[in-house]
């Protein structure tokens, strides 16, 4: 299967081992299927974590679970 890396994710994504590339790949297989809200916003996370900055979008996630929750 070819894998069709688009620019963004060449210059965003580091990609340095094959289990990236592997991610990636069920990250798109997954964005081809109808997903629930809640589905579409673990892929998102997920897909960050491919990220050399995947800290801030988890602690901006983590945020807004605080902010749902908050008593």
């Amino acid at each position: 299967m070819k894998l069709n890396i688009t620019s963004y994710e060449r210059k965003n994504y580091l990609l340095k081992e094959k289990k990236d590339f592997i991610i990636l790949s069920k990250i798109k297989a997954l964005e081809k299927k109808n997903l629930d809200n809640k589905d579409k916003i673990i892929i998102k996370l997920i897909r960050t974590q491919l990220k050399d900055d995947w800290r801030t979008p988890l602690i901006n996630s983590l945020n807004k679970l605080n902010i749902k929750y908050k008593k």
